[in-house]
Parts: structure tokens; C-alpha cells; sequence
């Protein structure tokens, strides 16, 4: 094996490892002893599992490791129907926008086995939504790539409506949390300010830095 192929072989295991650290991060670690207590702990939660984490993984490429095994044509012919980026959009804004409705907020808090499949659906949601962005082995690209653009714009519109709404608000959406102890010094109010801040911060870096490298891509001159 080449200098080169080591060196892209190892950045996938380093992208795939620290994606599924980010997950660990979300789920297992200290983080977890403020999930139920601090807006802004979900919402971390919600940005590693559904945002930065998987796309991380898929940038490393990890169906790689299954070979031949995941690039028959039925297979091939399954994952064009289910990465439609369509369907993926679709089921991400709304595993985002059903699950910060307050009813069912409420519930999730108030159960395990319905807040462990929050975090379950914000992870599948989230390899759904990158994967036509990153498009990893064995996908290949199709269609015009300024759709991209198209689709990291659009992406950005639940994440916007939601975090503009608690940013702004004077009321607290979520009063499950006015039962809760408080840390750092944030009231119920400025705790669910700050989380909506973040989420709208880190979405809309993240999703540029995507929109930038295609940007540059497109309009770049193209070799003859």
C-alpha cells in the first residue's frame, strides 16, 4: 500500500473513531448526569448524535470494511430508494420538529425507553440527512452537484424556525424544566435561550462548511 493510501486509510479510522467517541460523548459520558436537568445538555446531545457525529463517520467510509458484501445491486438498488435526499430530508426536519414539540418533549423526559429512542432516532436521522452530502462508498454521485447547496439551505430552515422561536420567546417552552434543579447560575429561561443559540450557531457552521467546499468546487475552473 502506498504513503498515500495509508495516509487516507488512517484518516478514515480517525474520522470513524472520533465520530463514534462524539456518540459516546452524548450518551455515556458525564454529559448525561445533566441531560434531564439543562436544556442546553439536550441540545448538546442533539447537535453530536444528529449532526457533527455522523457525519463524521460517514466521511470515514466505514462500509468500506464489509466489502463486497454491501455493493450488490439489490443492495445498491435499496440504499438509492432509502438516500433519496428527498425522503432524508424529510425524515430529519421532522425527527427535529416532532421531537421538540413540547408534548412530546414532555414525555421523553419523563420516560427512558422513549427518550433512548429520541437519541436512537436523532443518530439514524442524522446518517440519513449526511448521507447524501457526503455520498461514502459505495455511492456514487448523481445529478447536478449545486443541488447540494439546494438541500444544506433548505436544511437549515426547521433548525432556524426552532431556535429563532426559543431564542426570542419570553416564555419557557419546556416547563417540565421548571422543576428541575438549576446549574451554572442559568434560569429556565436563559438556560433555553442559550440552547437555541447553540443549535443555531453550530448548524449553521457546520452546514457552511460543506456549502464552502462545494462552492469552491463549482467554481473553480474546470480542467481541460
Amino acid at each position: 500500500m502506498s504513503r498515500v493510501s495509508n495516509a487516507i486509510a488512517a484518516w478514515r479510522i480517525t474520522s470513524v473513531l472520533l465520530g463514534m467517541f462524539l456518540v459516546w460523548v452524548a450518551v455515556g459520558s458525564p454529559l448525561v448526569l445533566y441531560q434531564h436537568e439543562l436544556l442546553t445538555v439536550h441540545m448538546i446531545q442533539h447537535l453530536l448524535l444528529m449532526t457533527i457525529a455522523p457525519a463524521l463517520i460517514l466521511l470515514g467510509e466505514p462500509l468500506r470494511a464489509f466489502g463486497s458484501a454491501v455493493n450488490r445491486p439489490h443492495v445498491q438498488r435499496f440504499a438509492q430508494t432509502l438516500f433519496r435526499p428527498a425522503l432524508c430530508w424529510t425524515v430529519a426536519a421532522l425527527t427535529l420538529v416532532v421531537w421538540h414539540v413540547p408534548a412530546v418533549f414532555t414525555l421523553a423526559m419523563h420516560s427512558h425507553v422513549l427518550h433512548a429512542v429520541q437519541q436512537v432516532s436523532f443518530l439514524a436521522a442524522g446518517f440519513l440527512f449526511w448521507w447524501p452530502i457526503v455520498q461514502p462508498w459505495p455511492s456514487a454521485p448523481s445529478g447536478p452537484q449545486w443541488w447540494t447547496l439546494v438541500y444544506l439551505f433548505l436544511a437549515t430552515l426547521p433548525c432556524d424556525l426552532l431556535s429563532g422561536f426559543l431564542v426570542f420567546s419570553e416564555r419557557v417552552a419546556y416547563p417540565v424544566y421548571l422543576s428541575m434543579p438549576r446549574h451554572f447560575g442559568l434560569s429556565v429561561l436563559e438556560d433555553q435561550q442559550c440552547a437555541a443559540a447553540l443549535m443555531w450557531t453550530c448548524v449553521t457552521v457546520v452546514y457552511l462548511v460543506p456549502a464552502a467546499i462545494l462552492s469552491t468546487r463549482l467554481l473553480s475552473p474546470r480542467s481541460v
